[in-house]
């Protein structure tokens, strides 16, 4: 019998997700600043499903901890671990780091396996791995995403602590270089000698721009607008196809571009467009009015004529779109400068573009790659000419850093981990630099390329300034990447291929994070970098980028342009994704499970929120290829209160199963003996995940864990009429079940619990007739007076309604109280808690919890909590299901201080109590 891991018993749930969704806000050092990849998970995340797939749960060591209470103790201990270990802040915390290694050493008997991730993708998972001192073994098809996993994990280990090379930079401070911080120096020190080769070459395609008072300031970026021939033949002006004329809308910084109609002698009709920038609000375009061009669309600003989309397009296609300059943005004191274009500015744009630049065809895939329609069909097409000029001047210098290092006495592999990095400094460039990206004119910044997972159409675009010092600029690009090569743990050397995840052997602890069906078009999109790394590398990775492009046939998505029909895409997808987990099963191990990441998406979703033809495929093709699931964890990079107030059931942005091989001799059951396991199991595991940290809003979709372990481990469940039961209907089942247990924890509580259980679930806070209100207290063994005199409820005029916790009264002394019950004492913590915070509840807490007669207890409370909020949010109350969440999430921290805080004695206790003026 294996031993359960952590993962298959319980997770400190809400305090992972609240890591995961604050990593969105952390830029500088995080590792997926490094270079741009989609869909990446948080590393909290992947740090927390790590540690958890490795380390015993208590219950698997009853030699330890032989009673629930101490294996609750224990397992508290280890939540607390993992709360400080997915703490961004403390990812290199080597004592708190040294902490987690060693509880993976005792559960894995000091040999823990590699950690392998067959889609590696951005890196997360197996970088996560290597930060707990495990062997990372990653590997991907996609070329891109390897080398990222190569400047993660594979090459700062093989450079630790050494110092950089670059001349005088050693010696410059007194000081020991510390992982891969020499590493990092070098990359600065070699990119900054890059930037002043460059500006040497082409600096002189870059003037600077004249201000209004004459002097001279260096620009952000030129905001062009392209340009097509207007269909009227009596007008036939250069059209601006323009999104809108608003360059700066943020409050006393205001800037627009005033088109003008004016004489030209180089048109039929002897008119073109001049652009004029205006500061300030007044005369602004409305909202309604903000360009030319929309989504059927765009209008002649001179003689009001339509030019519609399959116009504009064919123009695109025929090469005939232009550009035209509307503004250029240059750099001022704490303020843009936005200054009206100048036929000098215009001049030093029109530059050869290299004979030699990227080579490549963007693919066919209208949905996520929209420029190819308008004829932007070559990667070259993306930039204009003095774009790819900068960056075929950057990317040869590379090559030139690369023997400057060697030159200065770095070893060629030395030299080729710097240019590795210069490449994807570079790399990153050509996401800012390029005819795809816009001027955001609320933000006054660069939208770059992916803003999101498509290629879009751009009409009017910014181009940046390479030699800036603003976003956008290399400096940055190479300040990012330089950064997150600081903070690398570069601990255990890291194992990084380019395999196909189908047909490739898997020897160790899997946690991997696949394709989901059509999300998202990896290869297609991940071809834009790849032609620029191919163009940087090819010389020090020959068979990484050997192809033209990135590998397409072999890669696991649903792409129906590739497989003739979205059928035949889907059977694609569903037939490889098991072939990658029967291949997986077969070296399985059963000392640990596998963890695996799954994209739940809302709209998949069936009316219940939890279930979908995806999910199902997904259940069924690992079932089918003889795993056994054990656990399901959502993972949240969105805050409970956004979902709950979009009236959304318990979704994730991800699930993550855990999953074990299940034996070839696994037996088989019918669905009475599967239903009657599944009410003898779920109970317990339900109760467990209530006592540890998981919110309400995740509780349906935990709750699948238990019962899908119950179903899987079977070899097959078979219905009434002998057909196997699928994986809809055992979710059917298991939810089924999980309601029934809900409503039978009912029994646990107090009379007055279950009395004001009853009438929420039909009235909430709503009123009801005193008669009913009568009949269900008798039922329940309480009275309807009694509970108003407790102010519970009130009772007027025959009507009853419960008192919501807003309305309770502050002079309210739980010591004091000759009654009280469960439901008391939650609506009186809930009203401290949203008024008062995490201490004051915590108080009042221990207080309760000192009543000589145990009328409250805490996991009564907290399992109330639970219950409540599956009824408001059943029913839509809203503002009830967050106030009920937000007591189950705050629990941990409200107990901590009713724990730890200094009681009273007997004869020094005063009363509890919330004096009026408190209010």
């Amino acid at each position: 019998m294996h031993k359960r891991k952590l993962i298959e018993v319980a997770l400190p749930l809400e305090a992972i997700n609240r890591e995961s969704a604050r990593e969105k806000a952390i830029r500088h050092g995080h590792p997926s600043t490094l270079h741009l990849w989609w869909a990446r998970r948080p590393q909290a995340a992947a740090r927390a499903v790590i540690f958890a797939q490795l380390v015993d749960d208590p219950s698997a060591r009853p030699e330890e901890f032989p009673t629930e209470e101490l294996q609750r103790k224990e397992r508290e201990r280890l939540h607390e671990l993992i709360e400080r270990l997915v703490i961004w802040e403390n990812a290199r915390d080597e004592k708190l780091l040294g902490e987690a290694r060693q509880e993976i050493l005792k559960s894995t008997g000091g040999s823990p396996p590699p950690i392998v991730d067959p889609f590696a993708g951005g890196g997360t998972i197996p970088l996560e791995a290597q930060r707990l001192g495990l062997e990372a073994q990653a590997s991907d098809l996609n070329p891109v995403a390897v080398l990222i996993n190569k400047a993660m994990i594979e090459i700062p280990p093989k450079f630790r602590d050494q110092a950089p090379v670059f001349p005088g930079l050693a010696d410059s401070q007194i000081r020991s270089w510390k992982g891969a911080e020499g590493l990092a120096a070098d990359v600065r020190a070699y990119g900054t000698w890059v930037r002043a080769r460059a500006e040497e070459q082409i600096g002189k395609h870059y003037p600077k721009a004249v201000l209004a008072d004459g002097s001279e300031a260096t620009v952000i970026a030129w905001i062009w607008a392209r340009t097509v021939r207007c269909p009227n033949p009596a007008c036939a002006i250069d059209l601006p196809l323009v999104k809108s004329w608003w360059l700066s809308k943020k409050r006393g910084k205001e800037a627009y571009v005033v088109p003008r109609i004016m004489g030209s002698a180089d048109n039929p009709s002897g008119l073109r467009v001049a652009f004029e920038v205006v500061q300030g609000r007044a005369g602004g375009p409305a909202e309604a009015d903000e360009g030319t061009v929309g989504r059927t669309g765009a209008t002649c600003i001179s003689c009001g004529t339509g030019a519609s989309l399959a116009y504009i397009r064919e123009e695109g296609r025929a090469k005939r779109l232009r550009s035209q300059l509307m503004a250029t943005v240059a750099e001022g004191n704490r303020r843009r400068h936005y200054v009206s274009p100048t036929s000098a500015h215009e001049q030093a744009a029109e530059v050869t573009a290299p004979v030699d630049s990227v080579a490549g065809t963007l693919g066919y895939y209208p949905r996520d790659l929209k420029a190819p329609t308008y004829g932007f069909t070559e990667f070259s097409d993306l930039f204009t000419p003095r774009q790819l000029t900068a960056l075929c001047t950057f990317s040869e210098l590379v090559e030139a850093a690369k023997l400057r290092v060697e030159a200065d006495g770095g070893s060629p592999a030395y030299a080729a981990a710097i240019a590795t990095y210069l490449a994807l400094s570079v790399s990153r460039c050509a996401d800012y630099w390029s005819s795809i990206c816009s001027w955001h004119n609320t933000g006054e910044k660069l939208r770059n390329v992916f803003g999101r997972q498509a290629i879009p159409m751009s009409w009017d675009y910014a181009e940046v300034m390479p030699f800036s010092e603003s976003s956008g600029g290399y400096s940055g690009q190479l300040n990012w990447v330089a950064k997150v090569v600081d903070w690398l743990p570069a601990t255990r050397p890291g194992v990084v291929r380019q395999a196909d995840a189908a047909t490739d052997a898997v020897v160790g602890a899997m946690s991997t994070d696949p394709p989901y069906y059509d999300n998202i078009g990896y290869s297609d999109l991940s071809d834009f970098f790849y032609v620029w790394q191919r163009k940087m590398l090819r010389s020090i990775y020959p068979e990484l980028f050997g192809t033209v492009l990135v590998p397409k046939a072999e890669e696991l998505v649903a792409n129906p342009y590739r497989h003739g029909s979205k059928v035949g895409a889907q059977e694609f997808f569903e037939s490889g994704f098991q072939q990658v987990f029967a291949n997986a099963r077969l070296s399985a191990s059963s000392d640990w499970p596998i963890t695996v990441y799954y994209a739940f998406k809302q709209s998949d979703a069936d009316e219940t929120g939890q279930a979908s033809t995806g999910w199902e495929t997904l259940l069924e093709g690992m079932i089918g290829s003889g795993w056994e699931i054990t656990s399901t964890w959502p993972m949240r990079t969105e805050s409970s209160v956004r979902l709950i107030g979009n009236k959304k059931n318990a979704l994730a942005s991800s699930i993550v199963l855990s999953l074990r091989p299940r034996p070839s001799d696994a037996p088989t059951t019918d669905r009475r003996g599967f239903i009657e396991k599944l009410k003898a199991e779920l109970p317990e595991a339900l109760r467990r995940l209530q006592q540890g940290q998981i919110a309400p809003v995740d509780l349906p979709q935990a709750a699948i864990g238990p019962g899908m372990a119950v179903f899987s481990r079977y070899g097959s469940v078979l219905e009434a009429d002998g057909r196997p039961m699928g994986v809809r209907a055992a979710l059917f089942r298991i939810n089924e079940i999980l309601d029934q247990v809900l409503n039978e924890q009912e029994g646990d509580f107090d009379a007055t619990s279950r009395f004001a259980i009853a009438w929420y679930r039909q009235h909430g806070y709503g009123i009801g007739k005193f008669g009913d209100a009568d009949s269900l207290a008798r039922a329940r063994n309480t009275s309807v007076d009694n509970m108003d005199r407790d102010e519970i409820l009130t009772s007027r005029a025959g009507n009853v309604q419960l008192i919501k916790p807003s309305d309770l009264s502050w002079s309210y002394d739980i010591l004091k109280d000759t009654h009280t019950s469960n439901w008391e004492a939650l609506h009186h913590l809930v009203k401290v808690l949203e008024r008062d915070g995490i201490g004051p509840a915590g108080d009042f807490l221990q207080a309760a919890l000192t009543r000589p007669d145990g009328a409250v207890d805490a996991d009564l409370v907290k399992e109330l909590a639970h219950l409540l909020f599956r009824i408001a949010e059943g029913n839509g109350w809203t503002r009830d299901a967050l106030s009920f969440n937000n007591m189950v999430t705050s629990w941990p921290e409200i107990l901590e201080v009713a724990r730890t805080r200094k009681r009273p004695t007997t004869a020094e206790q005063v009363a509890f109590s919330f004096d009026e003026e408190d209010n």
